[in-house]
């Protein structure tokens, strides 16, 4: 991206547009994609000390069934863009406390939602479950009836920059990160994450989490 900003700017500051509203166009694309290179290095940033180990998890009793409900009321305006609907499955367990980082959580979940929606159809709907597995832990999913992703692609899904559909990535954008930075996240705190999909049907995504003992 960073030589797609740097045509625009060198074409405005030429002078080789006239037309307001083409500079306009050129001025919002160039700042678009300074937006996805920061991210981008965000990304980076948080991978490379995931990587290294160099995070300090700073766990905590919460309830998840909280803390979705706050992403999905982050996420409400961008799922709407392409009315999509945002739920809990039916027959998920009642409050549930877990013990883990909540900022760190929050970025799992974040990071899930954001690609269900951004890959999701227009008026599709994306739903999250919560289980007891035992008595030590908490499953937690995100599902959606996407467009689903090839098997061949699901053993490298979690790699960073790993496209299953790289054309469609290259329109829709992202970083490409967002799924290594989950795997990591969750693998931190001693858990498990993994993903099943059926092309055609759609996608889920879950992870284990530590059951809080309050």
């Amino acid at each position: 991206p960073i030589f797609t900003v740097q045509g625009y700017v060198e074409t405005l500051l030429n002078g080789a547009l006239e037309d307001p509203e083409v500079n306009r166009k050129f001025l919002t694309n160039a700042s678009r994609g300074v937006d996805r290179l920061v991210r981008l290095v965000d990304d980076l940033d948080e991978i490379s000390k995931l990587e290294s180990g160099k995070i300090h998890l700073a766990k905590q009793s919460f309830v998840i069934q909280d803390l979705i409900n706050d992403v999905f009321e982050e996420m409400e305006l961008r799922a709407s863009e392409k009315s999509m609907t945002l739920s809990f499955k039916k027959g998920t367990a009642g409050d549930l406390s877990v013990f883990a980082d909540r900022t760190k959580i929050k970025q799992v979940l974040s990071n899930l939602l954001v690609n269900a929606i951004k890959y999701g159809h227009d008026q599709g709907t994306v739903t999250a479950g919560c289980y007891v597995m035992d008595d030590k832990h908490i499953y937690v999913e995100l599902s959606d009836d996407g467009p689903g992703i090839g098997e061949e692609h699901l053993p490298r899904i979690f790699e960073r920059f790993y496209r299953a559909d790289r054309s469609r990535s290259r329109q829709i954008g992202g970083t490409g990160l967002g799924l290594a930075i989950v795997k990591h996240i969750v693998e931190a705190h001693g858990q498990t994450v993994n993903v099943r999909s059926k092309p055609g049907v759609g996608s889920s995504f879950g992870f284990t989490l530590e059951r809080s003992r309050i």
